[in-house]
Parts: structure tokens; sequence; C-alpha cells
């Protein structure tokens, strides 16, 4: 039987994230990591299967509701755009100290863009700007209704476009694209070389339980020999993604209970003409259709993925009974238990326009799609776009007292009460604030190390602005966001 201290199940940027920041808190821990695949990433933090806008706020219209009273609520912006800067510093102390390769591998500058049309949207897009622009995380972001100006922020959008036309943007040159799979395989590639961390692959997790020890023993098939392996260690991470539901059930902890999932599905217009994908250099946010999950914003997308620029639209959303893109068709079924039954069908029952928006998305016809991408491109031509498969994303669905269920979008980190067990659950930002999510679950379940003075130190090292918060400290982030950009070759 295999002993570590800690196991992380699933290789993708959250465990990655975790045992990178456990081997440099405490680096004579010892790490097995298991996952059911033959490499890392191949799931949602694959670049084909994620979004890559490197989740800061800036262009995502879904993080800054207007209230009933007309007033833009920004605290969730703050907030995200807090926490990917969290991620920047870590990346950044990774690459300073040579524990990752060149930042061009995974992180590119990309200005981020939000683009509506319709009066109502148009005076929503302004006072979204006045609001945000008065908070430093947000203040060197720009706002155009000027013809010229927003065709030479983006010329693909503007095309064949009438000047009469009321059109504004909000351009934010800070933003980023990144190419988390190439992040994930970077960071693996680093801890696989550290003494005391062993990486499993095409290894499967088939039962987890905690004795009265407060030991977890493990049961994890090789899925090539089709032999058992046994292990036991003191703190579990489920990070495995859409799988992670499925492994929480099968832990039986109360923390775990009533919790659910709804599988939502996506597809990608990939350009195929070169010149096309040339002419865009941005990220070109738009506003959610009515009923539709945040993760279904439409967005016309310049993305860097193994070193060549492409060039997608979408996501359009779907719906499948699988939790993993390499899942089975029965997640769905095998998550069904007692316990959240009651609230799989509330919020199925107050959610109707979701599911009226993924049977409208999957009955979607190919000429539907270019039309829903001519009004971002008008001089779209279906011939030089292709369909690709997106990842598959599971949606939190959880108890609640006045509403007996609910649907959560956004990430939810579930922790026993004795610290010894973490799990993962939900979607975006997800990949975005690794680093804040690994710092709350390290917060939670190495509390009395994390008080410590030599971790506290250690973190400080990692991440300057630790503990701090950079929206209200507007000189610290100017010192922070210069030396990152440095740091990972970005526009300052």
């Amino acid at each position: 039987m295999e002993q570590p201290d800690v196991i992380l199940i699933g290789a993708g940027i959250m465990s990655a994230t975790l045992g990178v920041f456990l081997k440099e808190l405490q680096p004579n821990i010892t790490i097995d990591i298991y996952e059911r695949l033959d490499k890392p990433a191949q799931e949602s933090s694959e670049a084909w299967n994620n979004a890559g806008t490197g989740h800061s706020a800036f262009c995502e219209l879904n993080y800054t509701p207007e209230t009933e009273r007309g007033n833009i609520d920004c605290t969730k912006a703050i907030h995200i755009a807090e926490q990917f800067q969290l991620s920047r510093q870590f990346w950044s102390y990774l690459v300073a100290n040579d524990k990752l390769p060149n930042p061009e591998k995974f992180i590119h500058s990309v200005p981020h863009l939000s683009f509506v049309w319709g009066n109502e949207n148009v005076d929503f897009l302004k006072k979204r700007y006045e609001t945000l622009i008065k908070n430093p995380l947000f203040s060197a972001m720009k706002f155009s209704t000027d013809f010229e100006q927003l065709k030479s922020w983006m010329p693909l959008v503007m095309e064949n476009r009438s000047r009469a036309e009321k059109v504004p943007a909000t351009y934010m040159p800070l933003g980023t694209d990144v190419n988390f799979g190439a992040l994930t395989q970077d960071m693996f590639d680093y801890l696989e070389k550290q003494e005391g961390v062993t990486v499993h692959y095409n290894h499967e997790v088939t039962k987890i339980k905690q004795k009265k020890d407060k030991i977890w023993r493990l049961k994890i098939e090789n899925l090539p020999t089709e032999e058992t392996v046994k292990s036991r260690a003191k703190f579990v991470f489920i990070g495995a993604g859409g799988g992670s539901l499925l492994l929480l059930e099968k832990a039986d902890v109360k923390e775990g209970e009533g919790f659910g999932g709804f599988p939502v599905s996506g597809q990608w217009l990939k350009c195929t003409n070169k010149e096309i994908i040339q002419n865009h250099q941005v990220k070109v946010y738009g506003k959610a259709s009515v009923g539709a999950p945040p993760m279904s914003v439409p967005h016309l997308d310049t993305r860097i993925i193994n070193g060549k620029k492409e060039l997608l639209f979408g996501p359009f959303a779907g719906f499948s009974t699988k939790f993993l893109k390499n899942g089975s068709y029965l997640d769905l079924i095998k998550s069904i238990e007692i316990e959240n039954i009651i609230p799989l069908l509330s919020a199925g029952w107050h959610n109707i326009p979701l599911t009226k928006y993924l049977v409208q998305q999957v009955m979607q016809s190919d000429e539907e799609r270019i039309e829903a991408l001519k009004e971002y491109f008008p001089n779209a031509k279906q011939e030089e776009w292709e369909l690709l498969e997106a990842g598959q994303r599971v949606q939190v669905i959880k108890k609640d007292e006045k509403e007996g269920g609910i649907l959560e979008f956004g990430t939810e980190v579930i922790c026993t009460s004795d610290g010894t067990l973490a799990c993962l659950l939900g979607a975006s930002p997800g990949a975005s604030t690794a680093v804040a999510i690994m710092i709350d679950v390290l917060t939670k379940c190495f509390s009395d190390e994390m008080k410590s003075p030599t971790w506290h130190e250690k973190l400080k090292r990692m991440i300057p602005s630790f503990g701090q918060t950079l929206n209200v400290n507007p000189d610290l982030y100017a010192s922070i966001a210069e030396m990152t950009s440095k740091t990972l070759k970005l526009y300052s």
C-alpha cells in the first residue's frame, strides 16, 4: 500500500497549482497524483476546451449585473480581478525562479473588449465603464462610440457595419490570453522532477473511504493492466473537473450531501482563413442571451495555442449527460442520490429558461451559428469556419432552504470539517483563479501551517500582495502590475 502525505486526484490546473504550492511551502512533503487519462490537462484545462481569457472581469459583462435601481454592481468583477492578480504573481514567481520555462509558452497580452448594441445595452455599458473606471484595477479601461476608434480596436467587428448604428465598446489594453493546457503541462513537468512527487497516469480512483483514524483509503485501478492499487493519505484533494462530483459522492462525507451537477457541453466555430485570423488582435465579448449560462457568453476570441494564432467564436452551449469530455453518458444518472433528488428537481423547475435555451442551442443549424457570428463579424462566410467540440462543464446544484435547490454558476470549494479532504466543483472563472482557490484550500485544510511564520514568509515571497487588497492600494497594485508584466513579458 502506498502511503504519501497527500493524494491529488486529477491532473488539471487545480492539482498542478496545489501540488506546486505544497512542495514550495513544505519541500519534504510526499505527493501522489492520479489521472485517468494518459497525460495532464486533457479535460477542462486543455486549450481547446477552455476559454483561455485569463478571466480578470475586464470584458465579461455577466460579472457586473445591473441592480433594480439601475446601478452597476461591480463587487464580483473586482473580486475576480483581484484573484487573477494573485495568479499572475504566482506564475511570475515560478518563471523568475526557473520553475516554469519561457512564459510566452502559456501567456500573451491580448486586449479585452466588451461590445454591445441596442439603446438599453449602450446605456448599460457606459454605466458599467463609469463605475469600473473609479477602481485602480480597471483604471486603464477606455470607452468609445466613435466609429473610427472602434474600427481601430476591432476591425473585423466594424467591417460592413453602418456608421449610423449606435454601438459602443470598452477597451482594456491589459487583458491576456492564457493557454492553461500548456501552463498545466509545464507545472507537471516541474512537479515530476521533485523528490517525493509521483504522478500516475492511466489510473482511475474507484473507491475513497475515511477510516476512524481519519486516514483516507483509496482503491485505484491501473487501467492498462486492470490491476488494483491501494493507497492511504492524511489529505486528499479531488480536482477532477466534471468527475469531481462522483468522487465526492464516493467519499460519503456530510459536507458533500445534497450536491448535484448539471452538465453543459460546448462548441466553437474556428476560423480557417489565415488572413482573417491575422486581422483580429483582441478578445471581443458580448452579452449573453436570456437564459444562457455564463460560460456561453459569446466572444470573438484571439487565441495563441501551441505557438499559433487562432480565432474562435462561441461557445455554443449544448447538453450531454457526460460529466467529462472523455466521460460516460451514464455520469448524470450515476450522480443521482437520495440526498440530491430534491435539489436536482427543484433546480430544474426553477431553470426552465435555461433548459429551453440549451435545447435551442442543440437544434441550431450551421447556418444559424454563422448568423450568430455575423452579429460580431458581419462579413463572415460559412466556408471559412469549422465547428469544434469544446469542453464539458458541470454546474453546481446545491440545497437551498427556500428554493429546495439552486443552480450555481461559479466555483465551489467543499472541505471536510477536519480538513482532511477538499473537493472542487463548478466551472468559470475556474482556471484563471486557481491560485486564489488553492490558497482557500490551504487556509481551510492546512490552517495551523498557514498561521506559521515559515509558511507566511514563503507565501509572501511567492505572492507579494498576499493578505492585502490591491484595489484599495493603488501604489502597491502599480508596482505589482509592473513586476508581473515584466516577468511574464506582457504589456504594462
